[in-house]
């Protein structure tokens, strides 16, 4: 064989490859067909979020880092009020506007009953909780339609092996209707079975890697907003439970 002949047999081999699984497809029942296009569904939307989330939460990250940058480069709350629309995709925004608008509420608070010690606040507890239930809110935000990823990768095999059992009935009832058991016979369902079983593998593999992927970067930004938190937290305890005379 000469290194020509070689060298063009791969793409010769790809081609009818995937020549077989066109006419597989158009060749298989109503059952099978509606079986691949359930499976194709569900793959699309998988890939689709997958690559929106990863998008999402590269941004996020991006504008995380440039938001912390912010936050301990400024003297005031207000200064970092003022630059959010710059990082919004950040996570750790939401959770900075819960702990802010919370201490704002408690100055304008004590502020109208008057006195020297206004620009203080009443209860530290009362920000942290504001804090706890805005990092609870943007890990929801962060992880939705996560979830869609895994139930992709936890049915999308039975939804094949559906379509399996189905071709190897249909290969029975055509070994039945013949009487022949030759390959002629019970290709047909087999091929429906082989066809199916891949596409519910080739729907659940990249979904349950995605899945864990974007499980671990929502876990990366919990920690984050986490931390953060307890920065905030420090700083509103030094500036702002002080009794001022």
């Amino acid at each position: 064989m000469t290194p020509q002949l070689l060298f063009f047999v791969p793409p010769v081999l790809a081609a009818r490859s995937a020549a077989g699984i066109l006419e597989s497809f158009t060749e298989a029942g109503p059952m099978a067909k509606a079986v691949l296009a359930v499976l194709g569904a569900f793959s699309l939307f998988s890939w689709a979020i997958l690559i929106w989330k990863w998008f999402y939460l590269k941004r996020a990250r991006r504008q995380t880092r440039q938001f912390l940058e912010t936050f301990r480069n400024s003297k005031r709350f207000s200064e970092v009020s003022a630059a959010l629309t710059r990082v919004a995709s950040s996570p750790l925004v939401g959770v900075f506007q819960a702990g802010y608008a919370e201490i704002d509420g408690q100055i304008r608070a004590l502020g109208q009953e008057g006195g020297a010690n206004a620009y203080r606040i009443r209860s530290l507890e009362g920000v942290e909780r504001s804090l706890r239930r805005a990092v609870a809110a943007e890990a929801r935000r962060l992880a939705r339609n996560a979830s869609f990823l895994a139930t992709t990768a936890a049915a999308t095999p039975f939804i094949g092996l559906f379509g399996t059992v189905w071709g190897i009935m249909r290969a029975f009832e055509d070994i039945g209707r013949t009487g022949s058991t030759s390959l002629v016979a019970v290709a047909p369902g087999i091929a429906e079975a082989l066809v199916n079983t891949a596409a519910g593998l080739a729907a659940a593999i990249p979904a349950l890697v995605g899945y864990n992927y974007l499980a671990s970067q929502i876990r990366r930004h919990r920690q984050e907003m986490e931390d953060f938190a307890l920065e905030f937290l420090n700083l509103t305890e030094r500036n702002f439970t002080e009794w001022r005379s």
